[in-house]
């Protein structure tokens, strides 16, 4: 059994905002993936959160269960949403996939890992603390320019955020904001892309689809 959560916050003002992406790309992956009448999200008082169950089928291979998940506790209590979900289920931590924004990695790309340090994302930091262990599988979405004043070390310099001519007053105001026009292509190809990602990874395995879908 695979747990496939994406990240972000549950309120209507957050819909399409850069913290959101991990919520929009694990969307996108059940429209993908799950037939239409299927693909509806339960709300779940007691998990915290929204869930969809689907069952795997891959072209080699057994059936394999799948569950989705949006925590609905907030971005920085994502923890509190995982473990519920991990715990009702029994999900080890190798088995949990994480979908999150990454504001370390430019717009547009993506890398796939196992494990390390949460690089100050306060969601995947959350979910570290709660589980206990960083030994769980992270698809990093990036919502970052290559800029100076940008990513880690906009974040531990207590710098102010650039993209293009706009400045930002924080991290948080950052990436709280929805994506620009001139990025709007890049964020539509990069959650095809990701979506993707996840279904080759369950059904080649994860490490293929790292080669297959990280981008350089």
């Amino acid at each position: 059994m695979k747990l496939i959560i994406g990240l972000g916050n549950p309120d209507k003002k957050h819909e399409g905002t850069r913290h959101n992406l991990g919520f929009i790309v694990v969307n996108k992956f059940m429209e993908d993936y799950e037939p239409v009448k299927k693909s509806v999200w339960r709300d779940s008082e007691k998990l915290k959160s929204k869930i969809v169950s689907l069952e795997w089928k891959p072209k080699e291979g057994p059936l394999e269960k799948v569950i989705l998940a949006l925590p609905q506790t907030y971005m920085n209590n994502s923890g509190m949403g995982v473990s519920l979900v991990a715990n009702y289920y029994k999900i080890a931590p190798e088995d949990i996939w994480i979908v999150h924004d990454e504001l370390d990695l430019p717009v547009g790309a993506m890398r796939i890992r196992f494990g390390g340090a949460a690089a100050g994302h306060r969601g995947v930091e959350s979910v570290i603390e709660a589980l206990g262990t960083d030994k769980f599988w992270r698809f990093r979405l990036g919502i970052g320019v290559e800029h100076p004043h940008s990513g880690r070390e906009a974040r531990e310099g207590g710098k102010t955020p650039k993209i293009g001519k706009q400045f930002f007053g924080s991290v948080e105001n950052y990436v709280l904001s929805p994506f620009d026009q001139q990025e709007h292509n890049k964020v539509r190809e990069l959650i095809k892309h990701a979506s993707g990602a996840i279904g080759y990874a369950l059904e080649k395995g994860l490490e293929k689809s790292m080669n297959r879908y990280n981008t350089k």
